[in-house]
């Protein structure tokens, strides 16, 4: 059997972040602003990225963990795939609400870590943000809401909804979560993944403008969850 390197091996790849800019106390990587704000015409998940409908799809990573393993481990095997598509969206690395903060963060710095990375190597990264549980969002643990560390104001940011409105408890840390990410980072473009209730997003649609994306489940049976 081939001997796997593990994702923490050598401090979580510090390769990935030579040259980056850095955000906040934690100093997580800064994806930048795209110069212009486009829209993809579509999201397809990374491992069916050979089903995408065009060039002009984001590549999203909304799979389990496990899937995207690989682009942690050796990501520069990635960038000549991903640049055949006009958009790439960082890994969705889990922030579960009772995973220990420590994790929480890492995932999270994963996340933005990769992103940074494949943008200075010239991929168009949209940035994904996700939020775990209140001190991820707000101010009661950290000086920042850590969440949206690495992130641009007033600019383009995809969210996801899969998976995340199941619970009473899971829909008050999405609202008060994604208050808080419209008062932070001030959006002026928010693309969200999943399913888009009027009674989530409604009182936010004066803000900013708003895109749905139907899973890839949906999208393919012409509906949406």
């Amino acid at each position: 059997m081939k001997k796997r390197k593990a994702n923490l091996d050598d401090g979580c790849n510090p390769e990935l972040v030579r040259g980056a800019d850095f955000d906040g106390i934690l100093e997580i990587p800064i994806i930048h602003a795209p110069p212009n704000i486009c829209i993809p015409d579509g999201i397809t998940p990374f491992t069916l990225r050979d089903r995408a409908v065009g060039s002009n799809e984001a590549i999203g990573h909304f799979e389990k963990d496990p899937t995207f393993a690989e682009i942690l481990i050796n990501p520069d095997a990635y960038i000549e795939d991903l640049s055949r598509f006009e958009y790439i969206i960082p890994i969705d690395a889990s922030l579960y609400r009772d995973a220990p903060l420590a994790v929480q963060v890492t995932n999270l710095y994963r996340s933005r870590a990769i992103g940074s990375y494949y943008q200075r190597n010239g991929l168009n990264v949209i940035p994904l943000i996700r939020w775990g549980n209140e001190y991820t969002y707000t101010t009661k643990y950290f000086p920042e809401k850590i969440a949206f560390l690495g992130v641009e104001k007033n600019s383009i940011i995809i969210i996801s909804t899969y998976g995340c409105l199941k619970s009473n408890e899971d829909k008050y840390h999405f609202l008060a979560g994604l208050d808080e990410m419209m008062i932070t980072l001030e959006p002026q473009v928010v693309l969200v993944y999943g399913s888009m209730p009027d009674s989530v997003f409604g009182s936010y649609f004066r803000d900013c403008k708003f895109v749905h994306y139907p899973d890839w489940i949906s999208r393919m049976h012409g509906g949406d969850n």
